[in-house]
C-alpha cells in the first residue's frame, strides 16, 4: 500500500518508518525543510534505540521517503496518516491545541484523489476527527474518503517493539469500507494474533486518553503510598513488590519517584480533565493525579533540602540524568525542569550530566552546569542526586563516588540502589518511600 504520514515527530517518524517495515511504501511530510534535508541524509532529530538502523534499511530499500511535497504523497495514498503535534494549548487552560492538526486537514484535503482514508495517529480529544472530516469536506466537496482514528501507544525507548509487537491496535471507524483497509495495512499484526480493537470513532479517541490517566493515577497513587512509608516507618519497594504480585493490580508504573513527566502523561490528563469539565462529568481521580503529580515534584525539592540539613544556599550538587524516562532526549516536563531551577533559585550551584538529554536540557535550564562525565560532575560535591534512572548510573563505582564526593551524601529519586547497601558503604542515603536509620 501506499501512505502518507503527515508530521514527522517522535509519532510520525516511529510510525512511518514501522510502516515501512511491514513492506508498505511510506511517505513522511513535514513543512521543516531542514528536518526533511537532515532525514535525507540520514541524520535522525530524535534519540530511539533501533529507529536509526530501521530508517536507513527501509530508505536504501526503496520503501520509505521524506519529502515536503504534500501534494505529491497525498494524491497517490491510499491511507494519510496525521501525525503532527498537539501540545497543551498556550492559554493554559489544559485543552490540546488542535491547530496542527486543522492545518493538516485543510492542506491534505485539496490532494485527494481516489478513496482515501484520513487517520489521526496524534492523540486528540474526542470529537477531533468529526472536526477533521468536516474541514476534508468544506475544502473538497467531491473527495471520496473516510476518516479514522488510530491512536498510538509508543512508549519512548521502547517504540519500536511497542508497533512491532503491540499489546492491541485500536481502529476506530464509521464504515465497513475504511475498517478493510486499515486491517489490510496491519495484516502482518495479524499474522502474530495482535489484538485488533475496532470500534467507533469516538471511543477510539477516548481510549488513549483514558489509558494514560490510569497509568498517571498508579504513578501518582504510589508516591503517595511512598510519602505515607516515610511517615511510618515503612518500605514502598516492598509493599510495591507486595501489591504488583496481585495480577488485579500488576507491577508496572507502581515505582516511587519524583512524579511522571514526558510528551504524554501531563498533556494527555489535564486535556481528559477539561474534557470531563466541559462535557458536565468532572473526572475527580484524574484531577487529584495532576495536583498529586505536582506535589511530588515540589516535595523532591524539600527532600534534597532536609538531607542537605536544612539549607541548599552555598551547596554543590551532582545530577545524574535529567530527561523524564532513560532510553530518551525528551525533556518533556521532566520532573528536572521543576526540581533543579527551585534548588538554584535558592542558591544551589547544580552539576548535571545525562547521556543523551544534555542539548535539551542547556536551551531549557542555561543556569545548570553540565558535564559530560557522571564522576567529574562529583568531584567536590556536597551530594549526588539520581534523578533518572539510566542503566550506566545503576552500576556506578560508589567508592569512587564516595571519594570524590565533599560529603557523602546520596540521594536516589528512584530507589535504584539499596538502602542498607548504601549506608554500610557509608554514604547518608534518602530514597523515596524508604525507611531512614
Amino acid at each position: 500500500m501506499k501512505i502518507a504520514v503527515i508530521g514527522t515527530g517522535y509519532v510520525g517518524l516511529v510510525s512511518g518508518t514501522c510502516f515501512s517495515e511491514f513492506g508498505h511504501h511510506v511517505t513522511c511530510i513535514d513543512k521543516d525543510h531542514e528536518k526533511i534535508d537532515s532525514l535525507k541524509r540520514g541524520e535522525i532529530p530524535i534519540y530511539e534505540p533501533g529507529l536509526g538502523h530501521m530508517i536507513e534499511k527501509n530508505v536504501s530499500g526503496g520503501r520509505l521517503f521524506f519529502s515536503t511535497d504534500t501534494k505529491a504523497a497525498v494524491c497517490e495514498a491510499e491511507a494519510v496518516f496525521i501525525a503532527v503535534g498537539t501540545p497543551t494549548s498556550r492559554r493554559g487552560d489544559g485543552y490540546a491545541d488542535l491547530s496542527y492538526v486543522y492545518a493538516a486537514a485543510k492542506e491534505l484535503a485539496q490532494y485527494l484523489e481516489g478513496y482515501t482514508v484520513v487517520v489521526d495517529k496524534s492523540t486528540v480529544p474526542v470529537g477531533t476527527a468529526r472536526q477533521v472530516a468536516r474541514i476534508i469536506k468544506e475544502v473538497n466537496p467531491d473527495a471520496d474518503f473516510d476518516v479514522a482514528s488510530n491512536p498510538e501507544f509508543l512508549r519512548e525507548g521502547a517504540a519500536i517493539s511497542d508497533f512491532m509487537r503491540p499489546d492491541r491496535v485500536v481502529l476506530g471507524v464509521d464504515s465497513q469500507r475504511a475498517a478493510d483497509l486499515l486491517k489490510q495495512l496491519y495484516n502482518p499484526l495479524y499474522l502474530i494474533e495482535t489484538p485488533m480493537v475496532i470500534t467507533g470513532i469516538e471511543t477510539a479517541e477516548l481510549i488513549k486518553y483514558a489509558s494514560n490517566a490510569f497509568l498517571a493515577t498508579k504513578i501518582s497513587f504510589i508516591n503517595e503510598i511512598a510519602n505515607l512509608c516515610e511517615a511510618v516507618g515503612a518500605d514502598v519497594l516492598a509493599l510495591s513488590k507486595g501489591m504488583g504480585l496481585d495480577g488485579r493490580i500488576g507491577k508496572k508504573f507502581l515505582h516511587a519517584g519524583p512524579g511522571y513527566g514526558g510528551s504524554c502523561f501531563p498533556k494527555d490528563t489535564l486535556a481528559l480533565m477539561r474534557i470531563g469539565q466541559e462535557r458536565g462529568a468532572p473526572l475527580r481521580i484524574v484531577e487529584t493525579v495532576v495536583e498529586i503529580n505536582a506535589a511530588q515534584k515540589a516535595r523532591m525539592v524539600r527532600k534534597i533540602r532536609e538531607a542537605l540539613g536544612g539549607s541548599e544556599a552555598g551547596k554543590t550538587l551532582a545530577v545524574l540524568g535529567l530527561t523524564f524516562k532513560p532510553e530518551t532526549d525528551d525533556m518533556r516536563d521532566a520532573p528536572a525542569l521543576t526540581i533543579l531551577p527551585a534548588l538554584v533559585e535558592k542558591g544551589a550551584t547544580v552539576r548535571a550530566h545525562d547521556p543523551q538529554g544534555m542539548e535539551a536540557a542547556r536551551e531549557l535550564m542555561p543556569e545548570v552546569e553540565y558535564g559530560n562525565d557522571a564522576y567529574e560532575i562529583c568531584r567536590g560535591a556536597d551530594c549526588v542526586i539520581l534523578m533518572t534512572e539510566w542503566n550506566q548510573y545503576r552500576a556506578l563505582d560508589l567508592d569512587r563516588i564516595k571519594g570524590l564526593l565533599k560529603e557523602p551524601n546520596f540521594i536516589d529519586l528512584r530507589n535504584v540502589y539499596d538502602s542498607h547497601l548504601m549506608r554500610d558503604l557509608g554514604f547518608s542515603y534518602a530514597g523515596v518511600g524508604t525507611p531512614t536509620p
